[in-house]
């Protein structure tokens, strides 16, 4: 039979909360110094130039400018180009 025990929670009905993982600014877009661009468990897209890859593997922004996807060698990167 499918019940609780003594109206407790159930053993297995425990989640834990979702990371709000994922891409926060978009190509195109506009970003300041400190704006966070992605954020990623491990290097799935790597800092380039004006891109900062913090400790967690959070790309931000180092300057102002405008975020650029790219890819090289199979890999993918993000870059903040100037304006």
């Amino acid at each position: 039979m499918a019940h609780t025990k003594a109206q407790k929670a159930v053993k297995g009905n425990r989640d834990s909360r979702s990371k709000r993982l994922g891409v926060k600014i978009f190509g195109g877009q506009s970003v300041r110094p400190g704006n966070v661009i992605i954020r990623q468990r491990g290097t799935k897209v790597r800092a380039g130039e004006g891109v900062l890859l913090s400790k967690d593997k959070t790309l931000m922004a180092l300057r102002n400018g405008t975020v650029k996807f790219s890819r090289k060698k199979g890999r993918q990167f993000v870059s903040v180009i100037s304006t």
